[in-house]
């Protein structure tokens, strides 16, 4: 027996990457798991920043299933930054990051199970920030806030938490050198890493936990960055 045996999982975002990692985690666990992504395939295909879509995916997970006991708001929205970024981009941007994830839980939320479980996919972008990624990183700390107002509009009724990683090999190119050995844990994070953090979040195992983020980053996010350090130079 699987530790989600019986239980019904929602992915967006689910055909690739860290998605696609946590939809064959929450099966290996014995999970039904409903995924909706662009990419066709064997799941639901669509759009979330279309609002008719998520109804039409929402009343298919409930049709089929009749219940959620895990929901995880995982599909990305792009990045763009000042320079190029057009309105229609950045609203696009935010649709995907911030008010599907909203949209998707208020419609699935008269439908949670006890015990239920929401975790939302943010970025350790929400904290930090390169050149021209305003719109992805927008999104990100708009879901990171997102995540602890839902955790106490929903208390009593499902546990709210997000995480946020940090650099993950979602091609599993297995990235070795420099990129490697700049991180603390002396590697590049993997899907499965995130995967795993998600299954816990939504376990019993984590039933005092809601309203928080946990950043899982490789220790990157820690590290104090100066000239002449830790082989870093500023030119």
């Amino acid at each position: 027996m699987g530790e989600f045996e019986g239980k019904v999982a929602v992915i967006t975002g689910g055909a690739h990457g860290i998605g696609k990692v946590t939809a064959e985690a929450f099966l290996r666990e014995g999970a039904r798991v409903h995924v909706i992504d662009l990419t066709p395939g064997d799941w639901f295909t669509g759009d979330i920043s279309d609002k008719e879509t998520l109804e039409r995916f929402a009343a298919s997970v409930i049709q089929s299933s009749g219940r959620v006991d895990c929901l995880v708001n995982n599909a990305p929205p792009r990045m763009k930054g000042i320079a190029d970024c057009s309105w229609e981009e950045f609203t696009q941007a935010l649709t995907v990051g911030v008010t599907a994830p909203f949209y998707l839980t208020k419609l699935l939320a008269p439908h949670f199970a006890k015990g239920a479980s929401v975790v939302n996919i943010s970025s350790s972008r929400d904290r930090m920030s390169q050149p021209q990624t305003e719109s992805y990183t927008a999104a990100k700390g708009g879901i990171a806030a997102l995540t602890h107002a839902l955790a106490i509009s929903l208390a009593g009724k499902a546990r709210v938490n997000s995480i946020s990683p940090g650099w993950i090999d979602t091609l599993s190119s297995g990235i070795e050198g420099a990129d490697a050995r700049q991180q603390p844990v002396g590697r590049v994070g993997r899907p499965e890493d995130i995967a795993e953090a998600v299954l816990f979040l939504c376990s019993d195992r984590a039933g005092f936990i809601t309203g928080e983020n946990l950043c899982i980053d490789g220790g990157m996010t820690k590290m104090m960055i100066y000239h002449g350090e830790h082989g870093w130079t500023y030119e």
